[in-house]
């Protein structure tokens, strides 16, 4: 287990298309060094810098490497874009006299050692180099020197302007809201859906499908093996929550009494208390949309000494997220299960 404050990696969510988290239960994250690496090869190779001007003729080949890191952390909605790479671009260029005759070709580099979030406001250094060093080789590595670095400095900008907008997550949520959703009916996935239904069934658990339009209820039963009053006091309790969580919570035990978990993004109010008995709570998500809040209610019940029932039964959970990822629900009853319930189990020793 991580300690207190570190993070714990199993919390990553890692390569998700739209690079958000999964519902905001903790940090996603989406590797971007693929994506980087086309979107340079895309904006900076075959690049015309000069056709003609001064009798000369200059124009990028290739991208010879693009190196590094670059990743899109999103949290709470907030986007945390971060990169260090270098990158590596041939080009060529011919200076030719005032008939159109060749006088030379040359080759060359342009480098670019360091592009860093941390410098996102600064253009980079960019060194640009020539393996002809006469003089017309000097007269076109000046001339792309003028011309061609104001260029290349332009498509960097792009990318750092684009990472702040989530990078590739933003291209591909618009490619995912603009495909056709389609069903698969075939026998296949009726099979695993049987099983999938017979696994749910076994545990005591179904996401129930009724409720108004765009919105779902979760159902769960869930059995401890302790009593009532303990399993109350653990989930109201914010130093206990900090621990079998390892994130920051802020619980009120009062009616209209605010809280804040798993860091910041679950947050809500007490509506109905009774201890060992119910918690009823207004809950909202920071990955869903503006005003959009659901209702969590906890009934506790203790038909022998030293075992619990809790029926949880979550009201008016959204089908889709602020960008619309349609899996609010089966995120939501997930995270329920494995970093509720289940961290509880395996932190007390409650398990049954």
């Amino acid at each position: 287990m991580a300690k207190y404050g570190e993070g714990d990696k199993r919390w990553i969510v890692e390569e998700r298309p739209d690079g958000a988290n999964v519902h905001n239960w903790h940090w996603a994250e989406t590797d971007c060094l693929p994506w980087s690496k086309t979107f340079f090869t895309k904006s900076l190779s075959n690049l015309t810098i000069l056709d003609g001007e001064g009798n000369l003729h200059i124009k990028t080949k290739k991208v010879e490497k693009v190196d590094g890191e670059a990743y899109v952390n999103v949290r709470k909605g907030k986007i945390i874009p971060g990169y260090e790479i270098s990158l590596s671009l041939s080009w060529e260029g011919e200076a030719k006299d005032g008939e159109g005759k060749s006088l030379l070709r040359v080759e060359g580099n342009v480098e670019i050692p360091y592009i860093s979030d941390e410098n996102a406001d600064e253009d980079p250094e960019v060194k640009v180099t020539v393996k002809d060093e006469g003089p017309i080789g000097k007269t076109l590595k000046e001339a792309m020197l003028a011309k061609g670095k104001p260029l290349v400095l332009e498509k960097v900008r792009d990318y750092v302007q684009t990472m702040a907008k989530r990078g590739p997550a933003k291209d591909e949520l618009e490619a995912k809201k603009l495909a056709p959703k389609v069903t698969n009916n075939n026998s296949d996935s009726a099979g695993v859906s049987k099983e999938k239904v017979a696994v749910q069934k076994e545990a005591k658990k179904e996401v129930k499908k009724e409720g108004k339009k765009g919105f779902k209820t979760i159902t769960m039963s869930e059995k401890f093996n302790c009593r009532a009053k303990d399993m109350y006091e653990i989930l109201m309790d914010e130093n206990r929550w900090k621990g079998f969580t390892q994130s920051n919570a802020r619980i009120s035990k009062e009616v209209g009494g605010q809280f804040s978990i798993f860091d910041g993004s679950v947050t809500g109010s007490n509506l109905e208390l009774q201890e060992g008995k119910l918690i009823a709570q207004r809950w909202r998500f920071g990955s869903w949309p503006d005003g959009v809040d659901s209702t969590v209610r906890l009934d506790f019940d203790e038909p022998e000494p030293g075992v619990t029932i809790i029926k949880l039964t979550h009201t008016d959970v959204p089908e889709e997220d602020r960008y619309g990822n349609a899996t609010v629900v089966e995120n939501t009853e997930r995270g329920w299960r494995d970093l509720i319930f289940n961290k509880i189990r395996a932190v007390f020793g409650f398990g049954i």
